[in-house]
């Protein structure tokens, strides 16, 4: 049989008489960049100091960054935690809540109803993306609504967003429908910890003449060097249509996106 080994508060070491055998640090830092990395995090470095001593190095996750192709946009810029830019870049993701609107109005606050209100329909020509199936609807007279993302709540830390300044990426998408001219509007803002206003993308409206092609656009904003203290994105969004119809000929956005970009998109 094998020589057992138990584990103490600096190492591991055998049950028996026999010499302990260290495994050098480059090599086990080697182990770990090919161990799943939440893995790494819940496991390995609960076994003994030395291995949570080489799982906590910033040299471990710096070196994990870029073999994953996680690379700082700004060099000037250096995380005081790689490890949180680590996972802030594996974790990278929509932050806004149902964007299709799948799960009906959930997520989000409805400013303006007027007209007929917002409904969900089904796109009346394909989204370019299969997976949208969904879209929201507006109405005669003005309708918007909006969502709020606390960054923090997020895993967005303060620290983090004033250190790094990650580029936030805005998106969305809308279309009109074909036999009746509409409106689209959208206002982004970040916001600091008391939600006043930092800096802001307020495009002039977009509008649609009847008797158009319905196909789906998509609005793109990217908001950069913005300085320290963003704390919260505001995202509002709507429209109308212009001829004044009964029912629900406005305009139709789906998938909006907000999303944290630490690292350079390759």
């Amino acid at each position: 049989m094998g020589a057992k080994y138990t584990v103490d508060s600096a190492g591991p070491t055998r049950s028996s008489d026999e010499p302990v055998i260290i495994v050098p640090l480059d090599i086990l830092e080697e182990i770990f960049l090919h161990v799943p990395p939440h893995v790494v995090v819940c496991v390995c470095r609960l076994v003994c100091r030395q291995w949570k001593d080489v799982a906590d190095s910033e040299a471990l996750w710096r070196e994990r960054c870029r073999r994953e192709g996680f690379n700082l946009r700004d060099a000037s810029k250096v995380p005081n935690n790689w490890r949180l830019f680590y996972f802030l870049c594996k974790k990278r993701r929509n932050l806004i809540k149902n964007p299709k609107g799948e799960d009906g109005f959930l997520g989000w606050k409805i400013l303006e109803s007027h007209g007929d209100g917002w409904k969900i329909e089904e796109p009346m020509v394909p989204h370019p993306n299969a997976a949208v199936q969904k879209n929201f609807v507006t109405s005669y007279q003005l309708c918007k609504k909006e969502q709020l993302i606390n960054l923090e709540n997020e895993g967005y830390m303060p620290g983090f967003m004033d250190e790094i300044q990650p580029h936030i990426r805005i998106s969305d998408w809308y279309a009109p429908r074909w036999d009746c001219g509409s409106v689209y509007e959208i206002s982004v803002a970040l916001l600091n910890h008391k939600k006043k206003i930092l800096h802001k993308f307020s495009p002039e409206s977009i509008s649609f003449p009847q008797w158009n092609d319905q196909q789906w656009h998509e609005m793109v904003h990217v908001f950069k060097d913005y300085g320290p203290g963003v704390r919260y994105v505001h995202f509002i969004h709507g429209g109308r249509d212009t001829q004044f119809w009964a029912g629900w000929y406005g305009i139709r956005v789906t998938q909006s996106c907000v999303e944290v970009c630490p690292a350079l998109d390759t």
